[in-house]
This record gives C-alpha cells, sequence and structure tokens, in this order.
C-alpha cells in the first residue's frame, strides 16, 4: 500500500473531479479517512483512498 497522498478536498476536486461537499459527505458516514487539518484548518484525505473509490471492484 501507498503512503498516503494527503490534500484538502479543494486539491482532491481538482485531481478527480468529486465536489469537495460530496468528500465532506463522505467524510462524515465514514466512507474515506479524516487525516487531521493542514496549518489552514482544512481537512486532509488520502487521494489514494479517493481515487480507489472511484475505481470499479471487481466482482
Amino acid at each position: 500500500m501507498p503512503e498516503p497522498l494527503l490534500v484538502d478536498p479543494y486539491a482532491a476536486h481538482v485531481m478527480t473531479g468529486v465536489r469537495p461537499g460530496t468528500i465532506r459527505v463522505w467524510l462524515h458516514r465514514g466512507h474515506l479517512t479524516h487525516h487531521g487539518h493542514d496549518s489552514a484548518g482544512r481537512t486532509l484525505i488520502d487521494l489514494h483512498e479517493l481515487q480507489n473509490r472511484l475505481t470499479p471492484q471487481a466482482a
């Protein structure tokens, strides 16, 4: 498993197209892991975890 690539929801939006509001909902529902906050107080998420969530899983 690669090291977490921690980004805020706005950077994640630019890289994946998932809206920051959707990311916040997924965090609240436990679908993504919260990795603390940056120095500006923004929530940090693992970009790899988000990308894996977007990838269809094989049956």
